[in-house]
C-alpha cells in the first residue's frame, strides 16, 4: 500500500444533528494537536437541540484542516468529506474539491431518504460524483457486526458509527489512537458497556481501513516544525476566554464574579469558569441579561472584577446597565461572542455586525473601549487586555470575539505565570478631600481614572449611580457646565487609554495595498495575503485588535497606502468608522452569509484591487 506524504489536509465530517459529528472531529482535531501539527477548526451546526434528522437543515459538520506548516484557516474547500447520510452528502459535496475523497455511509442511502433531500436517483450511481474518489461503506452495518457480542440494541449499536469513521479516518492519516480509546473511556466512565462499545467501533474502523482493498493509499502530515518552543494545548475561543478571566482575577488579586444569562455561542464560558472555584471564582446564571450585568456591576461596586458574557441580543439588553457603569466609572468586562443578526437572528452562525452596537448603542455620549480578538488562542489574552484596561481606566470594556473564534480551535501555548502583566489594584483607603470627604470623582492626572472605594471602608462614605454627578464631590448636578465637563472627561479617558501601536505586514516595503481587518477576519486575510505574495503580488496586511480607542499611528497608516481594502463580516461597519475619522477612501468588502471568508475569495478580490493600484508584481520594480 502506498503512502504519500501531504504538507496539509482539510476533512469535514457531516451527518445529522445527532450523528456525533462535532465529537468525531474534536477527537480526530485533538489527536492532530497532540500529533504536532498546526490546525485551526470550523464546527458548524443548527441552532435547534435536535433538528429534523435526514433533512438538509438538520446536518451538523465539522471541519478541520491540519498541516506540517503554519495556517490561518480552516481550509476553504475540504479534501476529504464523510458523508453519514444524503443530506449531508448533498449539503456538502458542492465544496469539495475536484479529486477530493468522498466516504459514504450507505446504509442511511434508501429511497425514503434520498427522497427527503430532493434526490431523484441513488448519486453513487447517476454520476454526479465522477469527479472525486467515492468509497461506499456500510458503516452502521459494520459497527453493529463489531458490536454483536456487546448486548447492546440494534439502535445504540448504531449510535457508535461515528467512531467507526474516525477510526477510519485516523488509519488513512496515521493518526494516534491510545489518546481517543483514553478519552473515551473517561467520557462514559458510569457506563462502562458503552464506552468499550465505543472503543470497538474506533478499532473496527481502523481495522476496515487496514483490511479493505478500496484504499489504495494513505497520508501522513508531518508535525509543523514552525511552533516557537513551549508547552501547547487545543483551546476553542470560548475556552481560551475563560481562562484569560480566571488568569486575570489571579493577576489582579481580585475575586471573579460572573453575572450571566445562557446564550448561544457564549455559554461555554459560563460553563468552564464555573468550574474553577477554587481560583475564587463565583457564577450566577441570571434569571435574564440585565439582571446578569446587574449583579456584575454591583460586584464591581463591591471591589471584584466583574465580568458578564453574552452575544449581541444580550448587549441590546445590557446597555442601559453598561451605561450606568460609564456613568459611575467601575471596571467591568462584558465579553459579548458575536453572532448572525438582527434580533434572535442565526445564534449558530458567525457574524461581526456588531461593532457599531459597542462603539454607540447606549443613550447619550457613553464610550467604551473595545477590544477584538484575532484568533481562538488570541481570546486568553483579550480577556487580560480588556481587565487591564477595566481596572486601570475604571471603565466597562468591550470584547467582541464571533462564533467562529468562539467554536473554533487551535494549538495555543500555554504561557508561563512569569509573561503574565501585573494587574493590581489599589483601593482608596483614606479621605481624598480637604475637608475630611471622600471625593468619588477625584482622578489620577495621568489615566482619569477615578478613585475606587469600597462601600463599607470607614470614613469613605460617598455617593456614585446613574445621574449625572459633580465633578470631584460627586453629589447630583443638573448643572449644564458641569455635565459638559463630566461628559469630555469619561471621553477623554477612554481616548487616553494606551494601547499599542498598529503592526503592518508589508515584507517589500513597496506595497500600494493595504488590507485592513479585525478580529477573526484575522486568519482568512492572513492566508489570502500570504497567497498574493507567493503569486508575486506586493500587499500590505494589518490587524486591528483594539477599536476604541484606535491606535494612535492608525491614520497615518492608511494614508501611507494608495489603497485600503476593509473585509468584514457585516455590510461595512469598519469602514464607515475609518472614513469618518480619517477621510480616507477605505473600500469595504463585505460578508453576511453567517460563514467566515475564504481564503480563495479574498484572493480573488484582493488581486483585483492589486492589480488596478499600479503597484502590484514585484518584477515591476
Amino acid at each position: 500500500m502506498a503512502r504519500v506524504k501531504l504538507d496539509r489536509v482539510v476533512i469535514r465530517f457531516a451527518g445529522d444533528s445527532g450523528d456525533g459529528m462535532q465529537l468525531t472531529g474534536d477527537r480526530f482535531t485533538s489527536e492532530a494537536a497532540a500529533y504536532g501539527n498546526d490546525l485551526a477548526t470550523q464546527p458548524n451546526f443548527p441552532a435547534e437541540i435536535r433538528a429534523p434528522a435526514g433533512t438538509l437543515p438538520g446536518v451538523s459538520s465539522f471541519q478541520l484542516q491540519f498541516a506540517d506548516y503554519d495556517i490561518r484557516t480552516p481550509g476553504d474547500r475540504p479534501d476529504v468529506l464523510v458523508a453519514m447520510n444524503p443530506a449531508a452528502l448533498k449539503a456538502n459535496v458542492g465544496d469539495l474539491r475536484p479529486g477530493g475523497t468522498v466516504i459514504v455511509n450507505t446504509d442511511e442511502l434508501t429511497r425514503r431518504n434520498l427522497t427527503k433531500v430532493g434526490y431523484e436517483r441513488d448519486p453513487l450511481e447517476d454520476g454526479s460524483l465522477s469527479n472525486f474518489q467515492v468509497h461506499a461503506i456500510a458503516m452502521a452495518t459494520l459497527t453493529r457486526g463489531a458490536l454483536a457480542d456487546t448486548g447492546l440494541s440494534k439502535k445504540d449499536a448504531e449510535r457508535c458509527k461515528n467512531m467507526f469513521a474516525l477510526g477510519l479516518l485516523s488509519w488513512m492519516y496515521h493518526r494516534p489512537t491510545e489518546g481517543t480509546e483514553r478519552f473515551l473511556r473517561e467520557k462514559f466512565a458510569r457506563k462502562p458497556e458503552l464506552a468499550e462499545a465505543n472503543v470497538l467501533a474506533f478499532r473496527a474502523g481502523w481495522n476496515y481501513g487496514e483490511t479493505t482493498e478500496s484504499f489504495a493509499t494513505t497520508y501522513e502530515v508531518a508535525p509543523a516544525g514552525d511552533f516557537p518552543p513551549g508547552r501547547y494545548r487545543q483551546v476553542t475561543g470560548n475556552l481560551a476566554l475563560a481562562y484569560g478571566i480566571v488568569a486575570a482575577g489571579q493577576c489582579s488579586g481580585l475575586p471573579v464574579f460572573l453575572g450571566s444569562y445562557p446564550i448561544t455561542p457564549a455559554s461555554d464560558i459560563l460553563h468552564e469558569l464555573s468550574k474553577h472555584k477554587n481560583f475564587g471564582v463565583t457564577t450566577m446564571q441570571a434569571e435574564d441579561e440585565i439582571a446578569g450585568i446587574g449583579a456584575a456591576l454591583g460586584a464591581a461596586y463591591g471591589g471584584a472584577l466583574g465580568v458578564t458574557t453574552t452575544s449581541g441580543p444580550g448587549i441590546a439588553l445590557k446597555a442601559e446597565t453598561i451605561g450606568l457603569a460609564v456613568m459611575t466609572e467601575l471596571p467591568l468586562v462584558i465579553v459579548d461572542v458575536q453572532r448572525g443578526g438582527p434580533s434572535t437572528g442565526l445564534p449558530t452562525k458567525t457574524e461581526q455586525a456588531d461593532l457599531l452596537q459597542a462603539m454607540y448603542g447606549r443613550n447619550g455620549e457613553s464610550p467604551v473601549p473595545i477590544v477584538a480578538p484575532l484568533s481562538p488562542g488570541d481570546c486568553f489574552a483579550a480577556a487580560i487586555e480588556a481587565t487591564r484596561i477595566a481596572l486601570t481606566y475604571r471603565t466597562p470594556v468591550l470584547v467582541l470575539s464571533d462564533g467562529a473564534l468562539a467554536n473554533g480551535s487551535e494549538p495555543w501555548r500555554i504561557p508561563d505565570v512569569e509573561e503574565l502583566p501585573d494587574l493590581r489594584v489599589t483601593f482608596a483607603t483614606e479621605p481624598n478631600a480637604p475637608d475630611g470627604e471622600h471625593w468619588p470623582y477625584r482622578r489620577d492626572p495621568d489615566t482619569l481614572a477615578r478613585d475606587w472605594a469600597l462601600p463599607g471602608t470607614a470614613g469613605l462614605q460617598h455617593r456614585i449611580g446613574g445621574l449625572e454627578k459633580a465633578d470631584g464631590r460627586g453629589d447630583i448636578s443638573y448643572d449644564p457646565d458641569n455635565h459638559e465637563r463630566m461628559t469630555r472627561l469619561r471621553q477623554d479617558k477612554v481616548d487616553g487609554v494606551a494601547v499599542p501601536d498598529l503592526a503592518v505586514d508589508d515584507p517589500s516595503g513597496m506595497a500600494g495595498v493595504l488590507v485592513l481587518g479585525w478580529g477573526s477576519t484575522y486568519g482568512p486575510i492572513g492566508a489570502a495575503c500570504r497567497s498574493l505574495r507567493q503569486q508575486g503580488y506586493r500587499v500590505a496586511h494589518a490587524q486591528l485588535r483594539h477599536l476604541n480607542p484606535f491606535p494612535a499611528n492608525l491614520g497615518e497608516v492608511l494614508r501611507s497606502y494608495e489603497r485600503v481594502v476593509v473585509p468584514e463580516m457585516n455590510l461595512g461597519q469598519l469602514a464607515l468608522l475609518l472614513r469618518a475619522r480619517y477621510l480616507v477612501d477605505a473600500i469595504s468588502y463585505q460578508k453576511v452569509a453567517g460563514l467566515p471568508f475564504m481564503e480563495e475569495e479574498l484572493v480573488e478580490v484582493l488581486a483585483g484591487h492589486i492589480g488596478d493600484s499600479g503597484t502590484w508584481l514585484a518584477e515591476a520594480a
